[in-house]
């Protein structure tokens, strides 16, 4: 679908003419909320009239607008409902990078959640983790909170199992921390692990019905689980996420790799400037990813505080986290 608007040029200013009054209504947002978004972030002003939007500002401020619209109003003439932080990401996406194809990470649907709007990758980076979840049988996602390493990772493997590319779905996590000292927890031990594996559960109402999920979860066909759990056994036709990797021992590593079966694929998530472990304690993951880099079959993703996706002031959050290590 190519999108229904057109450009005209004027001394002082462009007019950009639409076509579909829905998507026109969609991208204007509620009381004009999504202009003057778009408007703040290009530094132009942006006047709304009739089917035109009007543009004014510096050449250089008005064509980036420009292009924002136009892979704004493709995004919203696919059904897709535009929230405030996808206008941030494409307005930084467009900004970084011209030519960027921004409009091909949305048509690229790896599932359609409970709700029935679609999941796709909502930056760069998360399009390269789709691609790299897709080629490899074994995959490395790390970066900062917010960034959608698991809850990709999630929707790739239930689309596969859908599919009948795989018979089941295994997702763990180290629970409570590296070592699993679970016995101070009250409970039995599903009540103990349960608060570590709910950000797992959680991403998979998104994308599943309950009570579909329930019997998948009953047959065994989903499987979550601590990563304790995981010694011993080997997992064939299935689709195995790991998640918090961050914080497994060198030996719980090899150990979960090592698991990896016949018509499988792994995933692995983390991010690397959290890990709760032992003062000295060689975080597994770290370990692994600097050992793995140039095995063939593996691939490497790392995502940054440009594919945050969450609250704005989380991206904002890591950025300044991250310099004050630098520094």
């Amino acid at each position: 679908m190519r999108c229904t608007i057109r450009v005209e040029h004027r001394d002082t200013h462009d007019n950009i003419v639409f076509r579909q009054s829905e998507a026109l209504r969609e991208l204007v947002g509620e009381l004009g909320g999504n202009l003057e978004l778009i408007s703040r972030l290009t530094a132009v002003e942006l006047v709304h009239r009739g089917q035109e939007i009007a543009v004014y500002g510096a050449p250089e401020g008005r064509l980036l607008a420009q292009r924002v619209l136009a892979q704004l109003t493709e995004w919203v003439e696919r059904g897709r409902a535009l929230e405030r932080q996808d206008v941030e990401q494409v307005v930084r996406a467009v900004r970084a990078d011209a030519s960027s194809a921004v409009g091909a990470w949305f048509r690229d649907v790896v599932l359609t959640g409970v709700t029935g709007k679609p999941i796709t990758p909502r930056t760069a980076g998360q399009a390269s983790l789709l691609d790299a979840l897709r080629r490899h049988d074994i995959t490395f996602a790390y970066g900062p909170a917010g960034t959608g390493k698991t809850y990709m990772a999630v929707a790739v493997a239930v689309a596969a199992m859908m599919r009948g590319e795989v018979d089941r779905i295994i997702l763990s996590r180290p629970a409570v921390e590296a070592g699993e000292h679970l016995g101070f927890l009250p409970g039995d031990l599903n009540e103990k692990v349960d608060p570590y594996l709910r950000p797992l559960h959680d991403a998979l109402f998104d994308m599943i019905p309950r009570d579909r999920l329930e019997r998948l979860t009953e047959r065994g066909q989903i499987e979550v689980a601590p990563l304790a759990f995981m010694r011993g056994r080997t997992l064939h036709k299935a689709w195995v996420i790991l998640d918090e990797a961050q914080n497994t021992t060198v030996e719980q590593m090899k150990m979960f790799l090592t698991r990896l079966g016949t018509d499988s694929k792994m995933v692995i998530t983390g991010d690397l400037s959290q890990v709760d472990l032992p003062r000295g304690r060689t975080s597994g993951m770290a370990l692994a990813i600097q050992l793995l880099a140039e095995v063939k079959g593996i691939g490497i993703t790392r995502l940054s505080a440009r594919d945050v996706v969450r609250h704005p002031l989380v991206a904002e959050i890591v950025r300044a986290w991250d310099g004050a290590e630098d520094a």
